[in-house]
């Protein structure tokens, strides 16, 4: 069980109501088939990661433009070590392998999750 911060609930309930196509693609058509539980917009301390589970301390999180930018690879820097101070092992994607390098990208998740 993470400790989080408890304005975060009501945001991840909101950010789960507007996934982005590439979320909706990876939880509909993947993450929620397999044979291991997996959570969306999970609250972790005072971060919020895009998909989550437990029983692996596996984070995904799907990257957008936003985090090619200085700024927002400095903040995914600061959140990456955070959580792994946690004991949580963090993959990130970007929209781009979601869209165009789809199975590479489930290919990867498996290994993560010893399922391949």
């Amino acid at each position: 069980m993470h400790i989080y911060r408890h304005r975060n609930v009501g945001y991840a309930r909101e950010l789960r109501k507007n996934m982005t196509k590439e979320e909706r693609k990876l939880w509909y058509t993947f993450l929620r088939t397999l044979p291991v539980k997996f959570v969306r917009q999970h609250p972790m301390g005072r971060y919020i990661v895009d998909f989550y589970c437990a029983e692996a301390k596996l984070a995904i999180e799907l990257d957008g433009s936003q985090h090619y930018e200085e700024a927002g690879e400095a903040y995914d820097r600061n959140r990456d070590r955070y959580l792994r101070a946690l004991g949580v092992e963090v993959v990130r994607y970007s929209n781009y392998q979601i869209a165009k390098e789809y199975e590479v990208v489930k290919r990867d998740i498996l290994l993560h999750l010893g399922l391949e």
